[in-house]
């Protein structure tokens, strides 16, 4: 079967795009932008989207990975926030189950902390209400000694108990990719590394973009009749070029995670804690890590590459030795890291920390949609008042109705299972299959809870990689996971493969020391790189793995 979203077919894409007029043209392909691109596709809208990165490349991959209803915001009393990002968590889960998952999250309480056990108690209690939370994943409330039978490392001095409650835990990577799969299957085009480097106006009013592909320099026009710039932290750039920024802006801020092995950080629990100067910080465990975040801090340098410092690294650290006293842990210890943005709504005077993260919409006078602030969780909102707002203007314009809202029930790629409750039925029925294709139980569990619906995708690939795979002394799923990213996933670099398809360089970087030149040359063969070309690829995953583990000195 021919796939419309592989990474063979990018100048096709491309090129298809200059013979079309769009209903709607996209710009960025993180969270939002593919929400978007979803939402008008199923629609019926003429789509298309692209991205100057690689799909998920900047805030969208580097998130604490958590779909939340935002707890911390009841401080705020952003309570519509609350309510409505709550209830979203739920909907994001049911629409991707492979994705994303329920995680009991632990709230210690410790003497002179923020958080008091009557002040708690009711903070969940309101949280629970507002977010609707089911019955079986309401709040309770621990005394210290059953708050340290779920986490026996946290600090037993001043402990007076804890909140236990409810968040989701995501791959905001593969969220976002799945997002993406499912608005092209709706008949989307979209396509990664394609910049957009210029509008196209009449008569004073934006009617398309020029597009450079960011690898042949080749550039294309293609004309929409509404552009909406969702372009993250970017959005300002492209507000520039189009003379319309004015008035409100974005404020950068950069968070850092830092990644431990179980041996060093053994947390069986996911914790939300208070740290020393009042901010909070999650530890959560996952697939023999735990990882730690996050710091919140103001960012006016390079956007492209923000990078972990010795500042991040030691508050962070400061901040584990805080709450779990007895690890002892070191700046050695970190094994992989990531630092992201979070592109908020500048607001004077206030620190980053209370910054809403509300988003908003923006219409220049060229007619240009931008859409600002928000959270991942809150994406498919978004991504419904965008299209709505788009939906009037084309019927105000004579256009026809596109009609409302479709995705509330939708599932995304991969999501295809019946719902959250058939998951652990459908993981068990395709690692059938995969054994039968020659893999092992664990593995083909593994490729079905990863994958989901499209398990069968990968399990198809093995029977004939497997000479192949043996001669590049690589395990044949491995191969399997990287020609289905090539193919249906339009991974075009190693880094797309490494850090977005699989998460690898922050949650298994040994992983990846591992296969990265086999793979790399499997790819290489498959997208017939000069070797030019690929001394660069290689080169940039090696910055990736470096920059993952030796932070910027802090000036």
């Amino acid at each position: 079967m021919e796939s419309l979203f592989s990474s063979r077919k990018r100048d096709d894409i491309l090129q298809n795009m200059t013979k079309q007029k769009y209903d709607v043209f996209i710009i960025g392909g993180g969270i939002t932008g593919a929400g978007t691109a979803l939402d008008a596709a199923s629609r019926g809208m003429k789509t298309a989207l692209c991205e100057m990165q690689d799909f998920a490349a900047g805030t969208s991959s580097r998130s604490t990975k958590l779909v939340h209803g935002g707890l911390r915001y009841l401080k705020q009393f952003e309570v519509k926030m609350v309510a409505e990002v709550g209830k979203e968590r739920a909907i994001v889960y049911e629409n991707g189950p492979h994705v994303t998952t329920p995680e009991w999250m632990l709230l210690p309480m410790h003497k002179g902390g923020t958080f008091g056990k009557f002040s708690t108690s009711i903070g969940l209690r309101v949280y629970d209400f507002l977010a609707g939370v089911k019955k079986a994943e309401r709040r309770s409330m621990l005394n210290a000694e059953e708050t340290l039978q779920k986490e026996p490392l946290v600090k037993k001095n001043g402990l007076k108990g804890g909140g236990y409650y409810v968040e989701y835990r995501t791959d905001d990577a593969r969220l976002t990719i799945e997002v993406m799969k499912e608005a092209v299957k709706f008949g989307a085009e979209a396509v990664n590394y394609a910049k957009v480097s210029d509008f196209i106006y009449e008569n004073g009013k934006v009617t398309g973009v020029v597009i450079e592909d960011v690898f042949t320099k080749k550039t294309y026009r293609v004309h929409a009749k509404k552009i909406v710039n969702a372009a993250g932290p970017w959005v300002d750039r492209l507000r520039e070029k189009d003379h319309s920024k004015e008035g409100k802006h974005l404020q950068h801020t950069k968070g850092v995670h830092l990644v431990f092995d179980q041996s060093v950080f053994p947390l069986k629990q996911a914790v939300y804690f208070d740290t020393p100067d009042g901010r909070m910080v999650f530890a959560i465990p996952r697939d023999g890590k735990a990882y730690v975040g996050t710091t919140d801090t103001v960012y006016n340098e390079d956007l492209e590459h923000p990078r972990m410092t010795t500042a991040d690294r030691d508050y962070v650290i400061n901040a584990i030795n805080y709450m779990f006293p007895e690890l002892g842990i070191k700046a050695e210890d970190v094994e992989s890291s990531w630092a992201g943005l979070r592109p908020l709504i500048h607001e004077e005077g206030k620190d980053p920390s209370e910054i809403s993260r509300k988003d908003e919409i923006w219409t220049s006078e060229s007619g240009l949609i931008t859409i600002a602030g928000g959270k991942l969780t809150g994406y498919r909102k978004m991504a419904e008042h965008i299209v709505d707002l788009v939906r009037d203007r084309l019927k105000e314009e004579g256009g026809r109705d596109f009609g409302p809202c479709r995705t509330k029930t939708m599932p995304i790629s991969g999501g295809h299972i019946g719902g959250s409750k058939n998951l652990d039925d459908f993981i068990q029925a395709k690692a059938a299959e995969g054994i039968k294709a020659g893999l092992s139980e664990e593995t083909a569990k593994q490729i079905a809870a990863r994958y989901g619906s499209n398990a069968d995708r990968l399990f198809d690939r093995v029977p004939s990689l497997k000479d192949e795979a043996a001669e590049r002394r690589i395990p044949v799923h491995v191969l399997a996971e990287m020609d289905y990213g090539i193919e249906e996933e339009m991974a075009a670099v190693p880094a797309d493969f490494f850090v977005r398809r699989t998460g690898a360089l922050f949650f298994d970087i040994n992983w990846v020391r591992t296969y990265k030149d086999s793979l790399t040359d499997y790819m290489s063969e498959k997208l017939n790189w000069d070797g030019e070309t690929k001394a660069r690829h290689v080169q940039a995953l090696e910055g990736l793995l470096h920059d993952a583990v030796v932070p910027l000195e802090s000036r």
